[in-house]
């Protein structure tokens, strides 16, 4: 069973046995399906939605997703975490900081933070316009500003790095 947190305030426990969805050990109607243009079709108890997965961090295990125009961070644990958390054990602690880079092409409407700065996981440090949404981009974990690259009312590309922590 996965436990999911949704834009870090809603939990829940997903799994699937037999072929049928479970959300939070209740059996759930939905259906999945990936379209020729590379979205979602996602059919939940009878609602349709259309969703398209903007990124995908493997080393924090963050999903961002984009759902009938509105944007989900969706943060999974997969049992082996969920054991290791258990014991106290936690195997982020001591990595460094990766760069943060542009997760998509876009503007750079707002830098919130500034270099030394000290700021924790969650903390939003640059906001992102990309296509006609603003996105908060976020510290994936605690770290010090070490260089800010983004400035404000640019364009940058995918990958671009925008901020570097010591």
């Amino acid at each position: 069973m996965l436990q999911t947190t949704v834009n870090g305030k809603y939990q829940f426990a997903l799994a699937s046995e037999d072929g049928q969805w479970l959300l939070d050990s209740q059996p759930v109607s939905i259906d999945i399906q990936k379209t020729k243009s590379g979205l979602i079709s996602v059919l939940h108890e009878g609602k349709s939605y259309e969703a398209f997965i903007e990124n995908i961090n493997l080393e924090t295990k963050e999903v961002s997703v984009g759902v009938n125009s509105q944007r989900y961070t969706v943060a999974i644990q997969e049992p082996i975490d969920q054991l290791l958390k258990s014991m106290g054990l936690d195997l982020n602690a001591g990595k460094k900081a990766e760069a943060l880079k542009a997760p998509m092409p876009g503007m750079i409407l707002k830098i919130l933070v500034s270099p030394g700065q000290q700021i924790t996981k969650g903390e939003a440090l640059i906001i992102l316009e990309a296509m006609k949404m603003e996105n908060v981009l976020k510290a994936a974990s605690d770290a010090t500003i070490k260089n800010i690259r983004a400035v404000e009312n640019t364009a940058v590309e995918k990958g671009t790095v925008l901020i570097e922590f010591e």
